[in-house]
């Protein structure tokens, strides 16, 4: 099967600081994919040089859908990306904030891009948020808002950079429990958590990342409960403990 994402010899310096020493990887339509590992290890540096938000070296090279990042600007619309923070437009309602991008990006009209916000926000369970400004919504609600405006423009892959990380822990389970009908659903995706448990649950495949490099990867049930490498034995015992 083709690679929705391709990654070849992916280096990525920070001056002369080598974030990202070499990543070889393919994602498969359909795949869900978690990213783990210590922090400073490269992992948020990965998707976000496959979303052209990190400019990475000219020997590497990024495809979506067999198309190159850096040669046609319309690979990078076919990403969505979720982040850390919500990073919503505050002066604008949960409706505007959903519809805003298809509408001035892919043209679409506003009967059809509403048609699309009222599917998305009864998906992530905010259909009653739609005529609220973001300020009133919970940090779960605004998450879900968040993936939601993600989601609007079609993408063929989704990337998560540690989406829970900024919320309450009472919220964390609304945004998980979204990205579980996600996954189901054969949405493909990769994302970069600390919630070991939502990587063993819903991940086909887990790829821990030390030192700018895949250390190794595998099933949920081989990285967890049957690593390779000592690094990884180390990262997952330190981490389970807690």
């Amino acid at each position: 099967m083709t690679a929705i994402v391709s990654i070849k010899n992916l280096h990525k310096h920070f001056g002369s600081f080598e974030a990202l020493a070499g990543i070889d990887l393919n994602i498969k339509k359909g795949e869900v994919v978690c990213i783990v590992g210590p922090s400073g290890s490269g992992k948020s540096t990965l998707i976000r040089c496959i979303n052209q938000l990190e400019a990475f070296d000219d020997s590497s090279k990024v495809k979506i859908s067999g198309v190159d990042v850096r040669q046609d600007e319309t690979a990078r619309a076919e990403v969505g990306m979720v982040f850390q923070s919500f990073n919503l437009f505050p002066h604008i309602t949960i409706r505007q904030n959903i519809v805003l991008a298809p509408m001035r990006v892919q043209q679409l009209s506003e009967q059809k891009a509403n048609a699309i916000a009222d599917e998305l926000m009864r998906r992530v369970g905010i259909e009653s948020q739609a005529d609220k400004f973001p300020r009133q919504l919970s940090g779960g609600q605004q998450q879900r808002v968040a993936i939601a405006r993600a989601l609007a423009m079609g993408p063929q892959v989704m990337l998560f950079d540690e989406p829970t990380s900024a919320l309450d822990p009472e919220m964390v389970g609304e945004v998980l429990d979204v990205m579980r009908d996600l996954a189901v659903s054969g949405v493909t995706m990769m994302v970069v958590t600390h919630e070991m448990g939502f990587a063993r649950q819903v991940a086909d495949r887990v790829i821990f990342m030390d030192a700018g490099k895949i250390v190794e990867a595998g099933a949920p049930d081989k990285i967890f409960d049957n690593p390779e490498h000592q690094r990884t034995r180390d990262f997952v015992n330190a981490v389970l403990q807690y």
